[in-house]
């Protein structure tokens, strides 16, 4: 063994010595322990040769001890491997081993050490041992342990390696980025959604198997399924010369090459190219579609779009976690969601805090990436109250929601100027200053030029918001189309519209409705409603006509109608509109069709509710009522619950009650009547018990005797109860009511009081996210309210039909020029390092981190404890045979003194040095 042993390392062979094993092992490492302790000088042949004798008695000592003396002389390649260490450092000692062995600066030499710390996962053993400063690393023999580390979830090491030089740029090819998400679970959710896509898509190329490498245009399907065509950032195939800017793009070998692509231009995948941040976008949508937190925090960290790409995040997750079918699954992305919500709400406070202007904008720029959806459209999506509830958007929802005016304008001097205009050029209406919204005192760079569209303008810079109707108009002009073009102004005069809609509806039904032909008010009321049903389709159908079906793509772009209508469909106002209108079409056409004219009374009298329950969405502007509408829908949700257990208990008592009770009835109404509406009120008290209890009744016609009580003559036959067993049907009422009144109807309140108990806690993070959406719908109505809104459905038909879209802005979006975005940007990664370093900063400070350094701490003086223990049985060791020796002189000395050898009358022996003073 010991030849062995020397000729590995002879060819500079790492050994591992382990040592209690026996033999060879426990020889070399006695000899290497001693050999390497403090004071032994390296050299102890007598005890070395003790040591071989003791291991080997059978061998020849002077052979052995050569070989050992020439193993000792490549000591470095030895490790010591003890059952003291444990069996969690058999890792290091190995992997130290193998670093020791290699013993050159090239980088070449420790790949295989590298990626087995990857597979390890020892990222203490590679920062140690591997990243000290000695070795040479280059980016190119990184990029295989980065691909082991993003495969196996390794975060630590994708920071370390990144962090040591690694280009990601040149790392991540689409090749790469396809294996990448074939590291999906065979049987996870991503991997069903990929193949679905890989079967379903509309390429050429034939579809891949369930077990093939997906195709990057394949996840580019699965994120346009997930998020839609407002939010979803896209994978195309691009044919042609490939793009490269600033070597971060790679192509194919076969000419195709494969972009991340939102529906934007060619310049604006060049600003992205030039932050070089399309890398980090890359793996941090790969992180997040495999739900690996820790790797899609740190991408996080590294890419810009910091407040949108949080945003898009949580909304991905949290589809992602409806969709989910593992319930831990689900449960880990819905926690990584609120994760990136809560960054998303702590860096934009920090940028709020920062700039209130660069923050306003930063809500407004429209994000390539994330489709062109802004920070506030993809908090809506992805239902981020904690974001709405924050001072920053709230600030600017209130600017957008009193337009040109002062937020501080009280209501009754705005209802004063709505009922009497001139008082609108008074000082009883105050507005902002022109150039308020657009001044940034604390810009690092001229921003209000670019926003004016002042001083000369490139042709690739879009104006922000051009306004410059504003600076040529005059001021009793200007006051004038400020108020009534404000969000507060439409909102109010929708409010009122609404109202004298509901009056005039209330009158026509009352008073004018008869079968004589319409009347001046009723025809009225028809053209009221026409106005209506119009406004309702240009909120649907309008597309980029300034309605809220236009807040994906902007100005002067095309939606596919299906998109527009599932926008519009969605919200659950629309719905009550078109329930509404129909209804109202309805019951005009039957009032209008002769022989049909109840009928049509009866329809419009349904429709006048619903019209009325319309006004609850005017109430969601105040912040008491806004969540109380809230309470109220989702305990209609309770309700429904409710009447399902309610229904089957009813069913079965009232069916049983009334085959006991008139069992020869064949009146089907009259039974319907008894099974369903007579339960439904004993549960509110109503209880007919001479119908239901023989004591109390009066038989009238219906005879006693037996098989002649169910044959009255005449209209009363089959109507007469039964004696037989009516114990049993006045003990199933109390049944009845003791299930339904005490036991529903009380689980029914402890279902609303959980319902209001958990809505009133967060009502004002529920008001405030229901306040963009209202704020969002007034912003984008036209000025006037029914039934003179027709005016301006005119003059939009006309500028459709003429094709001039010059008109139409959407006021929330902004499009920045390219280099203030780029400037916007890099302000917001400034607040994003600033943030990272206070969180990281906090977490230092926090007491499990305390906690945690002091154990650590605690570990090393208990180690060094150790090591002052076995130096102290080392020193015991030595002052033994220090004093065994001083015995053994002293012995000799006497012997000597004792003996003739020394002549007599010599020198005494020196008197050993006695303690200082």
């Amino acid at each position: 063994m010991l030849k062995r042993i020397e000729n590995a390392t002879q060819a500079q062979l790492p050994c591992l010595l382990v040592a209690g094993s026996g033999g060879a092992a426990d020889c070399l490492a006695e000899i290497l322990e001693d050999t390497l302790a403090p004071g032994s000088g390296g050299g102890r042949r007598g005890e070395a040769r003790d040591w071989i004798r003791r291991f080997f008695p059978k061998g020849d000592p002077e052979v052995l001890q050569a070989q050992v003396e020439r193993i000792m002389t490549r000591k470095e390649l030895l490790t010591v491997y003890s059952s003291e260490d444990g069996p969690e450092e058999f890792e290091t000692i190995v992997l130290r081993a193998l670093v020791k062995a290699c013993g050159s600066s090239e980088a070449s030499a420790y790949l295989d050490e590298l990626r087995l710390a990857v597979a390890w996962n020892r990222v203490d053993i590679a920062q140690s041992e591997l990243f000290r400063g000695d070795i040479q690393w280059r980016s190119v023999h990184l990029e295989a342990s980065l691909m082991d580390a993003l495969l196996n979830d390794r975060h630590e090491f994708v920071r370390l390696l990144i962090s040591h030089g690694l280009s990601l740029c040149h790392f991540l090819t689409p090749t790469r980025l396809a294996q990448l998400y074939s590291a999906a679970p065979p049987n996870s959710l991503i991997r069903s959604l990929l193949d679905q896509a890989s079967h379903g898509t509309g390429t050429k190329t034939p579809a891949p198997k369930p077990s093939a490498e997906p195709r990057l245009p394949d996840v580019g399907q699965v994120l346009l399924m997930l998020l839609g065509e407002m939010c979803a950032p896209r994978y195309h195939w691009v044919t042609g010369e490939p793009h490269h800017d600033h070597d971060c793009r790679e192509s194919h070998h076969g000419g195709e090459n494969t972009h991340l692509l939102s529906v934007r231009a060619t310049s604006e995948l060049m600003l992205d190219a030039v932050l070089g941040q399309t890398p980090w976008s890359d793996l941090f949508l790969w992180a997040l579609l495999l739900n690996r937190a820790q790797m899609a925090l740190y991408f996080w960290e590294m890419g810009s779009n910091a407040v949108a790409s949080a945003l898009g995040a949580c909304l991905l997750l949290r589809v992602l976690a409806r969709l989910e079918y593992e319930a831990e699954e689900a449960a880990r992305r819905k926690d990584l969601a609120a994760k990136f919500e809560g960054l998303g709400v702590d860096l934009f406070g920090e940028c709020y805090r920062n700039s209130e202007d660069r923050a306003a904008h930063l809500l407004l720029r429209r994000c390539p990436f994330w489709g062109d959806a802004t920070c506030l459209q993809l908090a809506m999506q992805a239902d981020a109250r904690a974001f709405f509830a924050q001072d920053g958007v709230q600030s600017l929802l209130t600017q957008k929601w009193w337009g040109e005016m002062d937020s501080t304008t009280p209501i009754w001097a705005l209802v004063l100027a709505f009922f009497c205009p001139p008082l609108i050029y008074t000082n009883l209406i105050t507005f902002r200053k022109s150039d308020e919204e657009f001044t940034q005192k604390d810009l690092a760079f001229d921003m209000d030029r670019g926003l004016n569209g002042e001083g000369p303008a490139r042709p690739a810079d879009i104006p922000v918001m051009s306004l410059p109707s504003r600076r040529r108009c005059s001021p009793h002009f200007s006051r004038w189309s400020q108020f009534w073009g404000a969000p507060v102004t439409a909102f109010m005069g929708n409010v009122v519209s609404y109202l004298l809609f509901l009056l005039l509806f209330a009158r026509v039904l009352l008073i004018d409705f008869q079968p004589t032909p319409p009347g001046a008010l009723e025809l009225l009321l028809y053209f009221w409603a026409f106005t209506l049903l119009c406004e309702e389709l240009r909120q649907g159908l309008g597309g980029d006509w300034g309605s809220l079906a236009t807040g994906g793509r902007g100005p002067g772009s095309s939606q596919p109608l299906r998109y527009r209508l599932h926008l519009y469909l969605t919200d659950t106002w629309n719905q009550c509109d078109l329930v509404a209108l129909t209804f109202f079409l309805l019951g005009v056409g039957c009032r209008l069709t002769p022989g049909l004219y109840e009928l049509g009374r009866t329809v419009l009298c349904l429709d006048f509710m619903v019209f009325t329950l319309r006004l609850l969405h005017i109430f969601t502007v105040n912040k008491q009522l806004g969540p109380k509408i809230v309470i109220v829908n989702k305990m209609m949700k309770d309700v429904f619950f409710f009447l399902f257990f309610l229904g089957v208990w009813l069913v079965a008592y009232g069916v049983a009650t009334e085959g006991l009770l008139r069992p020869q009835d064949q009146d089907l109404p009259k039974i319907l009547r008894r099974v369903f509406y007579r339960p439904y009120l004993q549960i509110f008290g109503q209880i007919p018990q001479e119908d239901m209890d023989v004591a109390l009744m009066e038989h009238v016609n219906c005879s006693s005797e037996l098989g002649f009580w169910a044959r009255p003559s005449g209209p009363q036959a089959g109507s007469c109860v039964s004696l037989y067993a009516n114990w049993l049907v006045v003990l199933l009422l109390v049944i009845f009511l003791l299930v339904a009144n005490i036991v529903l109807v009380n689980l029914l309140i402890a279902m609303f009081s959980y319902t209001f108990g958990k809505v009133q806690g967060n009502s004002d993070l529920y008001w405030k996210a229901q306040r963009y959406s209202l704020i969002r719908e007034f912003h984008s109505r036209p000025a006037l309210a029914p039934p003179f809104i027709i005016i301006s459905h005119v003059c939009l038909l006309i500028q459709r039909l003429s094709k001039h879209r010059g008109g139409s802005q959407d006021n929330f979006r902004v499009h920045l020029p390219k280099e203030t975005e780029r400037e916007l940007l890099t302000w917001e990664s400034v607040q994003k390092e600033n943030f990272l370093l206070a969180r990281a900063r906090d977490k230092r400070e926090s007491d499990s981190e305390r906690l945690k350094r002091t154990s650590q701490k605690v570990d090393t003086a208990l180690k060094q404890l150790r090591q002052i223990r076995e130096y102290e049985q080392r020193l015991k060791g030595l002052e033994q045979e220090v004093q065994h020796c001083s015995r053994v002189l002293d012995w000799v000395a006497k012997a000597l003194s004792r003996s003739a050898l020394l002549p007599p009358g010599g020198d005494p022996p020196p008197i050993p040095p006695g303690p200082k003073d």
